[in-house]
């Protein structure tokens, strides 16, 4: 013999299917909502991460590079080597001799005669560097504290890259990253409550359609939690189809963008990142999708329940 509770949590899952397929266009307009939310919210995501990494390629390329005198011995240099390798934001260290730079130079500038030309006029003037690659390039004022410590200018035959025009420009870039990193995450939140504010008010339709028949169990006896769990359950499953057509239809974004922009041979806009990116987590994305569906489905009517609830008390 069933469990009692049993029996209600399987009534509660049938009602809530059976009211599914009962309001069909309540259904329609609900999963529609909730498509257009949710492929907005997937878009979100993979910008997101599309742009973080981009940020992660442009901040690869800040750097910053000390320039040594020719009179600094082999000693004075593998301790310099040390102890910038011991500096927290220092990801990594790299020396450069004359000799490499001048290699460097050469094969930089090996069309243009003019530069070659002039450079073997006179002996090496290029001077050895180190290359300093920091952990968080917000903090390249760490590294740059301790380069211009009067010890290590001793050391230094230019002021080092992260100065003057330059230093400007990096801190430019790393400002705006920040911000957008930051603007992304908000952006997700945003539409995460759009979707829930979207849902409260379809349940509260649903609610408002059947307040006759909610009203009669409500005489029968049925406690808040039997008339509660159809809705939720229903709006589960909004969620649930939801996710599943908002995975196609970004999915079929992907397919006919790909196709446009190989067709025409525009570089212009790169998806190529974020196409990878969804091929890639596929399976992530549609489990993150389903759950979040249902989540903000299930969220959304147990708040709009609660208050008619409430309200009917």
């Amino acid at each position: 013999m069933k469990n009692h509770r049993y029996i209600t949590v399987e009534r509660i899952i049938k009602n809530g299917v059976v009211g599914f397929g009962r309001n069909v266009w309540l259904a329609i307009a609900a999963i529609a909502m909730m498509g257009i939310t949710l492929t907005i919210l997937l878009f979100a995501i993979i910008s997101n991460a599309t742009f973080n990494h981009t940020i992660d390629d442009l901040t690869s390329h800040i750097d910053v590079v000390e320039y040594l005198k020719d009179s600094v011995t082999p000693a004075q240099r593998d301790k310099q080597i040390g102890q910038l390798k011991q500096l927290p934001n220092v990801k990594s260290v790299q020396y450069t001799s004359k000799e490499q730079a001048l290699k460097s130079y050469e094969a930089d500038n090996v069309n243009n005669p003019t530069l070659l030309a002039a450079i073997s006029e006179t002996d090496n003037p290029l001077p050895a560097s180190i290359e300093i690659k920091p952990v968080d390039p917000n903090k390249l004022q760490d590294i740059q504290n301790f380069l211009t410590k009067p010890v290590q200018q001793n050391l230094q035959s230019d002021p080092t890259s992260y100065s003057g025009d330059r230093k400007a420009a990096i801190d430019n870039i790393t400002s705006a990253t920040h911000f957008f990193q930051q603007a992304g995450i908000v952006g997700i939140i945003v539409f995460i409550i759009i979707s829930m504010l979207i849902i409260f008010n379809t349940i509260r339709m649903a609610i408002f359609n059947r307040r006759d028949e909610l009203i009669i169990m409500r005489l029968l006896g049925a406690t808040p939690a039997y008339i509660r769990g159809p809705f939720i359950v229903e709006t589960m499953l909004y969620g649930a189809v939801a996710a599943s057509i908002s995975l196609i239809i970004v999915w079929g974004l992907f397919k006919v963008a790909s196709s446009t922009l190989q067709a025409s041979s525009l570089g212009l806009l790169d998806i190529g990142y974020s196409s990878d990116y969804f091929n890639k987590h596929l399976v992530s994305i549609l489990t993150l999708q389903i759950l979040v569906g249902i989540l903000i489905g299930a969220a959304s009517s147990a708040i709009a329940t609660r208050r008619y609830l409430k309200t009917r008390q």
